[in-house]
């Protein structure tokens, strides 16, 4: 059974930081790419950010290029998401998503705000 469960979100203000955390089972994690999404009430899921399996070339949205940072670590089945300078628009519930099967978490909720 595929399993994504994410960790890390919260209510930070804006210029600050936040690390999200994907737990993998279920899957040869190291053989698939790794993606963040977020959504916001009203509006389709959006991509953030993704990680190749083995070579991990990474890609971001524009909106998040150069505060944002994913990683992923294959022998602890996890995928990151360190976000920096984080601004009021960043708020939304972040999914993290497997190629695998098209998967997907349950999602963890980021509020900026002061």
């Amino acid at each position: 059974q595929v399993q994504l469960v994410e960790s890390g979100g919260g209510l930070v203000q804006p210029g600050g930081s936040l690390k999200l955390s994907c737990s993998a089972s279920g899957f040869t994690f190291s053989r698939y790419s790794m993606s963040w999404y977020r959504q916001t009430p009203g509006n389709e899921r959006e991509f953030v950010a993704s990680i190749s399996s083995i070579d991990r070339v990474t890609n971001y949205a524009s909106s998040v290029k150069g505060r944002f940072a994913i990683s992923r670590d294959n022998g602890k089945k996890t995928v990151s998401l360190q976000m920096n300078s984080l601004e009021p628009d960043d708020t939304a519930v972040y999914y993290c998503q497997s190629s695998y099967l098209n998967s997907w978490g349950q999602g963890t909720q980021v509020t900026v705000s002061a």
